[in-house]
This record gives C-alpha cells, structure tokens and sequence, in this order.
C-alpha cells in the first residue's frame, strides 16, 4: 500500500489512482520491466541539495539530472542528496521509495518539463493531477543518457 500519507492526501484531494504491485525492486529499470510500462513512462524522484536545502526532482526514469536544475532550483549549489540527509524526512516510506509529492512533506519539487512509495509498488496517475496538487516548479533539467 501506498504511504498512509500520500494516500490521505490523495483521497482527500480527490484524485483518481491506481497502484500497482510488483514484486520487490529497487531501480526504475526494474519497475518498469515488472510493470509493462516504457521507462520513458515512468517518473523518478531524486532528493536533491539546492543551495543546502531539500528538495525533490521529478523527471523521467530513464534520463540524469543535468546543469539545468541550479538555475531552475534559483541555486548556486546543487547536488544529490545523501540517502542518511534525507531518510528521516519520511518515515512513512522505505528508503529510496519516496513519492514525488513535496507538499506533505514541506518541501519544494521541481519537475522536469518532458513529463507530461515502496519498492514493491507504484502509483499510476495522470500527470494533470500531480501538476495541480503539487505545483511544481516546471523546467527543462533533465537529458536522456
């Protein structure tokens, strides 16, 4: 099941989703293989460290964060967040398996403008939805390897 908190929030802001199970895997790779879904259709959330804040960035699971989400982030400094810096921001979710909403969380999220939980398990929304519950910051940052 979905984190209680992103289902609560979800629920109450009235969004139709579906969740899918799957066995067990820790990469995009994997989950989309499981899944039956493209890589290029499935998003990936990455803990980033703007200018030392915590933030999330949503992009395609098949492409890398690229120079472009400084300037997007407003940032001097921008790196990859350590697994130990952001573990107990959500101890709702496993390690790794965070949903791409910053707003439960109180953080802010940037979303790679190409996009249109647990390991074992993934949410499947439209992205119109996500956009308006979460208001990411929109930005080209991302490119295919």
């Amino acid at each position: 099941m979905p984190a209680k908190k992103l289902k609560e929030f979800l629920d109450a802001h009235q969004v139709k989703y579906m969740t899918v199970r799957h066995w067990a895997v820790y990469t995009v790779q994997e989950i989309a293989v499981l899944s039956h879904i493209r890589g290029k259709g499935l998003a990936k959330t990455l803990m980033v460290k703007a200018d030392g804040k915590m933030a999330m960035a949503v992009l395609p699971a098949p492409n890398k964060v690229d120079s472009l989400l400084g300037a997007a982030a407003g940032a001097e400094s921008v790196r990859l967040a350590t697994e130990a810096e952001f573990k107990s921001l959500f101890p709702d979710c496993e390690a790794g398996a965070m949903p791409p909403f910053g707003n439960p969380y109180g953080m802010s999220v940037f979303a790679d403008t190409s996009l249109a939980g647990s390991h074992s398990e993934l949410i499947r929304m439209a992205y119109q939805d996500f956009e308006r519950l979460v208001q990411p910051a929109s930005a080209e940052f991302s490119a295919r390897p």
